[in-house]
C-alpha cells in the first residue's frame, strides 16, 4: 500500500514526455503475436496492463524479447492452447481481446481475471463467439473469475452485438475473425461508442495487411487472412497526457508535454478541444502540446463523453475550477470500469468540496473552491490521477491512498508531476 500526498502548487514549469499509449501497445503486441514472422514494437509502454498482454500472447505460443527501446515479438504459428491459466491481471482490454484469439488455438485455454467480471462483463462477446462457432463460458478458478475457452478455431458467419457497451468486444472480434473459416459480418444493434478505439484497432491490423471494413452499423471481415509481420512505433498517450495538460490549465504554468502526435488515431486528443472551450491557452506543435495556465477560473463546458469516456475524470476536475456549471453526458458506461467511475468521481471530489450531481448518464458540476482531503481511488488509476490534479489548486494538502494503482497505465505520473514543480511526498512509483 502506497500513500502519496500532493500539496497545492502555485506554478508549474518545464517539459515532460507523455507516456507511450497503453491502447496502442496492447494492440500492436497482439497483432504481432498473430503474425507469421517477427515484429518490433518501438517505445512501448511498460505498465501492468501491457504486462498482461505480453503474458497472454506468450502463453499462447508467441516469442518475446525485451531490448532497450523495443520489444521483439515472434508470431505464434500456430497458436497453441495455454498450458496454464493465463493471468490477464486487471486488464479488461487484455481479457476481451484475448478471448476470441484464444478461440483460434488448437485446444482449450483458461483466462483468469483479477478484477470483477461483473464490472468488466464479457457475456455479449461470448454470445457473439457462439454465433460464430466458438465456445467459451465464465466460471471460477479458485477465488478468481475465469473464462474457459474451448479453442479449435472460429467458423465464421453472422452475429450481432451492442455497440454501446464496450468497443473492446468489437476489437477482440476484429483480431480473431480474419482467421475464421468463413467471412464474418458483425451487425451493431446500437450505435458504436468509443469509435476511435475501433479505428485504432483497424489501423494496427492494416499494418499487418489484415483488412476489416467498418460501416455505419456493420463490420465486415473477410476470412482466411494472414497476418504479415510489421514494425510499429507507439505514439504518446493523450488519455494519460490529459492529466498533465489539466494540471497546467488550473495553475500558473508554462508546460510542454512532448511525444504527442495529433495525427494519431486517438479520440482522447479531444482534451485539446475541451481545454480550448474552457479558455485555456495552448499550442499544438508537430510532436508536442504547450499549455500556458493563468491560474484564473476556467469557462464551464458541456461535453458528450460517449466517444471519450476515459477523459471524464479529468474533465470533471477541470469543471471544478470553472466559473459556472458544466455538464458531462454520455458516460453511463463509466459504471463498468475499474470502479464505478461516476460514483467514484462524485464521492472523492465531494470530499474536496466539489459540488457534483450524478445524472442518469453523467455529471453536473458547479465550480467551487476545493480543499485537501484523504482520497480513496477505489483501485482506479484514473481516479487517483484526477484527485492528484484536483489537489494542485486546492487549499491544504491531499493524500491519495493506495496510489500504486497508477501502475496500470502511467507508472511515472507522480514522478512527472514532481518534475514540473509539484510537491509530492510519498513512495516512489515510477519503475
Amino acid at each position: 500500500m502506497t500513500d502519496v500526498t500532493v500539496k497545492r502548487a502555485l506554478r508549474l514549469t518545464g517539459e515532460v514526455v507523455a507516456p507511450p499509449s497503453k491502447s496502442y501497445t496492447q494492440r500492436m503486441v497482439i497483432a504481432a503475436a498473430l503474425s507469421e514472422g517477427t515484429s518490433k514494437v518501438w517505445y512501448p509502454l511498460f505498465s501492468e496492463d501491457t504486462d498482461a498482454a505480453l503474458r497472454a500472447v506468450t502463453a499462447l505460443g508467441a516469442g518475446f524479447q525485451a531490448c532497450d527501446e523495443h520489444w521483439t515479438i515472434t508470431g505464434a504459428k500456430p497458436l497453441k492452447a495455454a498450458k496454464a491459466p493465463v493471468d490477464c491481471g486487471e486488464s479488461g482490454a487484455t481479457l476481451r481481446f484475448m478471448i476470441p484469439v484464444a478461440a483460434l488455438a488448437d485446444g482449450a485455454s483458461t483466462l483468469v481475471f483479477r478484477g470483477s467480471i461483473e464490472r468488466r462483463p464479457v457475456e455479449p462477446l461470448l454470445k457473439s463467439l457462439k454465433d460464430l462457432g466458438a465456445e467459451a463460458h465464465v466460471g471460477k478458478l479458485g477465488d478468481l473469475d475465469a473464462v474457459f475457452v474451448e479453442g479449435g478455431g472460429i467458423v465464421g458467419g453472422k452475429t450481432s452485438i451492442a455497440g454501446d457497451v464496450s468497443s473492446q468486444f468489437i476489437s477482440g472480434l476484429m483480431f480473431a475473425c480474419p482467421m475464421a473459416k468463413k467471412d464474418v459480418e458483425i451487425k451493431l444493434t446500437s450505435p458504436l461508442e468509443s469509435v476511435d478505439y475501433v479505428k485504432m484497432t483497424q489501423a494496427v491490423l492494416s499494418k499487418h495487411t489484415v483488412k476489416v471494413t467498418l460501416e455505419d452499423r456493420r463490420i465486415l471481415i473477410p476470412a482466411g487472412q494472414t497476418y504479415k509481420p510489421a514494425d510499429h512505433t507507439v505514439p504518446g498517450d493523450f488519455s494519460s497526457a490529459a492529466f498533465l495538460l489539466a494540471a497546467a490549465a488550473i495553475t500558473r504554468s508554462k508546460v510542454t508535454v512532448a511525444n504527442l502526435d495529433y495525427e494519431s488515431v486517438q479520440g482522447d486528443k479531444a482534451i485539446l478541444t475541451v481545454l480550448k472551450r474552457m479558455g485555456v491557452n495552448g499550442k499544438v506543435c508537430p510532436d508536442s502540446v504547450e499549455i500556458k495556465g493563468t491560474g484564473a477560473s476556467l469557462k464551464p463546458v458541456d461535453v458528450d463523453a460517449k466517444n471519450i469516456p476515459d477523459l471524464v475524470p479529468v474533465i470533471a476536475v477541470l469543471a471544478c475550477y470553472a466559473d459556472g456549471v458544466s455538464h458531462i453526458a454520455g458516460a453511463k458506461r463509466l459504471r463498468l470500469k475499474e470502479s464505478d467511475r461516476l460514483q467514484s468521481i462524485f464521492a472523492e471530489l465531494t470530499k474536496m468540496g466539489a459540488q457534483i450531481t450524478i445524472t442518469d448518464d453523467g455529471l453536473t458540476i458547479k465550480g467551487t473552491p476545493l480543499h485537501g482531503a484523504v482520497i480513496d481511488p477505489h483501485n482506479d488509476h484514473r481516479i487517483a490521477m484526477a484527485a492528484a490534479v484536483a489537489a494542485l489548486g486546492a487549499e491544504g494538502e491531499t493524500t491519495v491512498t493506495d496510489a500504486e494503482c497508477i501502475r496500470k497505465s502511467y507508472p511515472q505520473f507522480f514522478h512527472h508531476l514532481k518534475h514540473l514543480g509539484v510537491d509530492v511526498v510519498g513512495g516512489k512509483l515510477d519503475r
